[in-house]
């Protein structure tokens, strides 16, 4: 949601001259953060900087991209600063340092790039560890790259491998280990939510479908659990994940359940590489229609589901209270699956206890596209437990990692997830297998 993925505000002081601005680029704004901890490090936030900035090669992968130094002295890394990001083929990047502290430092692209915004490295200190991030908010720099990274997808390609890639040799730089793999979230603003924007064929053309759901039927009846647990043809999954531990009492502001909460709201559960999701925030949040664009089995497909209830309660449990906060998914017609799914967190207000729950009845669909339905029958079930396990698993990383953060920055310091009840018309993402919101592929 503009604004708040829109990137920082540039330093009064900085210099502007060939900066590539994200209203001179092209496509959507990706607003992705790649974050990793890193455990066993002998050094603190500021060494660990400090090496790094000696020589911003040392951890480029030469396969992908090197770092060509243009200004500045040699050995360090200050405001002003120019490099060139070399790689293969005519896409070299050149960028400015435009904020520079002893744990951060935020570069621009310049005239020429292949995309038009900023990306910041930063580290903070996290319990016995060190916490490592790459956030960057960039548009495509032209419609050639637009084409390249958005339709045939061959840049999108490269550089998540590039800075997955750079992370891994952070840890390295770090003397230290990799704890928990790289966390990736993905946000993504359509051309027409950008302040003064016009949204693209594509998303007009989405924009008519999320329309055109309105008439359809939800295959999915919620009265119906009855009947669904003695027929043996619908699946029946529940799954829970505990998530990082609160105090006694009801959910505290910055604690683990809020966090979570936040990315619920934020669509990050799931893979951003999967799954989109197109829907209009002014429309009230039980009954929204939602429009999924599904990468499946190398095929890209256009699902649509409703949200049906939406609720936040307290329940009591064999004499124990628990805060519940979730919403459920119903499958509209078209979709190759039937059925609800419900994402909940749960909060014992007793022991401070906090679990992500997921429940999930499904089966294929009866009508729609033969092949599709087909394709589900034959490999659906698989895809669909290992998304389960996937959601459950990424739900407590991007938790644990949002609070390590909240700790070592005194709070939030820039929210890269919204309410869900306040996003605009666009896109939300996450990554995965299969769809976000109803049962998936």
């Amino acid at each position: 949601m503009w604004p708040t993925d829109a990137p920082p505000d540039l330093p009064d002081d900085a210099d502007l001259g060939e900066l590539q601005h994200l209203e001179d680029g092209a496509g959507p704004l990706v607003h992705r953060i790649y974050r990793t901890r890193i455990v066993g490090s002998p050094l603190t936030p500021e060494q660990l900087m400090a090496r790094m900035s000696e020589n911003l090669d040392g951890v480029a992968p030469s396969e992908f991209a090197t770092f060509q130094k243009l200004e500045g002295r040699k050995g360090q890394l200050d405001t002003g600063h120019r490099y060139v990001v070399r790689m293969p083929g005519p896409w070299d990047g050149p960028v400015r340092v435009i904020v520079a502290d002893a744990t951060s430092f935020r570069l621009a692209t310049l005239s020429g790039h292949l995309e038009a915004g900023q990306i910041e490295f930063r580290v903070s200190a996290g319990y016995r560890s060190l916490w490592f991030e790459i956030e960057s908010w960039a548009r495509n720099g032209g419609r050639l790259s637009d084409l390249l990274y958005s339709r045939l997808r061959i840049s999108k390609e490269v550089q998540l491998h590039m800075w997955s890639s750079v992370l891994q040799r952070i840890v390295r730089l770090a003397e230290g280990k990799m704890e928990g793999g790289v966390v990736i979230t993905t946000r993504t603003i359509a051309p027409g939510a950008l302040p003064g924007g016009r949204a693209n064929r594509r998303s007009r053309r989405d924009a008519g479908r999320l329309a055109a759901l309105a008439n359809r039927q939800i295959t999915f009846d919620p009265s119906d659990h009855g009947a669904v647990r003695v027929d043996r043809r619908w699946r029946i999954d529940d799954m829970v994940e505990p998530l990082p531990h609160e105090g006694s009492g009801p959910p505290t502001q910055e604690g683990s359940w809020e966090v979570a909460r936040e990315l619920m709201d934020s669509y990050q559960l799931a893979d951003p590489g999967v799954v989109t999701a197109f829907y209009d925030s002014t429309r009230p949040l039980p009954g929204r229609d939602m429009l999924l664009r599904i990468r499946f089995a190398g095929l890209r497909l256009r699902v649509g589901v409703r949200i049906g209830d939406v609720y936040e309660e307290t329940r009591n449990l064999g004499g124990r209270q628990a805060r519940v906060f979730g919403w459920s998914y119903l499958t509209l017609e078209g979709h190759f699956e039937q059925g609800e799914m419900h994402y909940e967190l749960w909060k014992w207000l007793d022991t401070g206890d906090v679990e992500f729950h997921l429940r999930a009845i499904s089966r294929p669909a009866t009508r729609g596209p033969f092949l599709t339905r087909t394709g589900f029958r034959i490999f659906g079930r698989t895809q669909q437990l290992r998304f389960y396990r996937q959601v459950c698993r990424r739900t407590k990383r991007l938790t644990e990692a949002q609070l390590e953060t909240n700790r070592a920055t005194g709070g939030a310091r820039r929210r890269s997830v919204d309410r869900l009840g306040r996003l605009q018309l666009g896109r939300g993402t996450s990554r995965p297998p299969p769809a976000r919101g109803a049962p998936r592929p």
